[in-house]
């Protein structure tokens, strides 16, 4: 069964096309994206993110194997991409690179490996200082015409970066990804912790949201099932839970979190993986979680996120976040 508001969630296809070795793509890795991309279907979600730099191009050749075996998907889906990393090798560091001719040959390499005529979304995957906005707008603007890109957006960057860009551009930028989760907060307590010590710590850029919210800006939020870590995976190998002093006692906060998701999750007959993304889509920004798992029992786990969302109260919603931060808010 499908969930309505199923389109609000994106598959991540990071997952996809095997290890990041140099080495072929297999047989396996074509027949983990299929049953992936059914996955995902299934749930209602029809947005499918990518970057050319995973899996070093296997994840969108993959991606191109199930839709040269099915080409009647392509017309029900939207195909999104990211470029601007190079990835290190041979003596070489990685770097940025959104120059207008590495953009060009870019989106040229994805829609080669994808096996379409035009992405719809094209990202900049993260802000690179040598470019101008000038030249990235430019590359933009000549694929647009070209027919081969739709819409630029963005990731991992903040109001001041998108104003500068969108001053070149002749149509707004269509969205921002950024690092959202109920374990990666920063982007909700920069908006509440101003005149507050704990702020002082944090250091996504005040005002990103406000920006995007009123500039029709859709955010997109990479990294949104934290890992897991709240729905039965361990902490993540990013320093584990954190650890806060209550009445000269240690409290896990991922423990405390996670046992309220699940809490949640049995009272609203739903997966803990839709608890975790509800309570980011409850945020009135219209977040959009990306899903970035391959497993297919895990992706169909997300199907209900929307409805959790519409019945999350704000004790609900207020309790995982308190839970998650381990103290009480200021």
């Amino acid at each position: 069964m499908t969930n309505d508001d199923g389109s609000r969630l994106i598959f991540g296809c990071m997952g996809l096309g095997g290890d990041w070795g140099t080495g072929p793509l297999e047989a396996a890795d074509v027949a983990t994206a299929h049953a992936a991309v059914d996955a995902a279907l299934e749930a209602g979600i029809t947005d499918f993110d990518h970057a050319d730099i995973y899996t070093r191009g296997k994840a969108e050749e993959a991606f191109g194997r199930v839709l040269a075996e099915r080409p009647e998907l392509r017309a029900g889906i939207r195909l999104q991409t990211k470029c601007g990393i190079v990835l290190g090798g041979d003596g070489r560091e990685a770097r940025y690179d959104s120059s207008g001719g590495s953009i060009r040959a870019r989106v040229e390499e994805s829609l080669r490996r994808l096996g379409t005529d035009r992405i719809d979304t094209l990202l900049i995957h993260r802000p690179d200082p040598l470019a101008t906005a000038a030249e990235i707008a430019g590359a933009f603007t000549r694929l647009r015409d070209e027919g081969k890109v739709r819409r630029l957006g963005v990731s991992n960057m903040s109001a001041e970066q998108m104003r500068h860009l969108g001053a070149e551009l002749d149509e707004p930028l269509a969205v921002n990804q950024l690092e959202m989760s109920l374990h990666r907060r920063d982007w909700l307590e920069s908006g509440v912790l101003v005149n507050h010590p704990e702020g002082a710590d944090i250091s996504f850029p005040r005002g990103t949201l406000e920006h995007c919210a009123r500039e029709g800006v859709e955010l997109q939020a990479w990294g949104s099932l934290a890992q897991g870590r709240y729905s039965g995976r361990p902490a993540a190998s990013d320093g584990g839970a954190v650890r806060t002093e209550t009445d000269g006692a240690p409290v896990d906060t991922d423990a405390e979190a996670a046992q309220r998701v699940a809490e949640l999750a049995e009272d609203k007959r739903c997966s803990r993986e839709s608890v975790v993304l509800g309570w980011l889509m409850r945020h009135p920004a219209r977040i959009r979680p990306v899903v970035g798992t391959s497993n297919p029992a895990r992706i169909a786990a997300c199907a209900d996120a929307g409805r959790v969302a519409a019945e999350l109260t704000g004790d609900e919603w207020y309790s995982l976040w308190v839970a998650a931060r381990g103290r009480p808010l200021p």
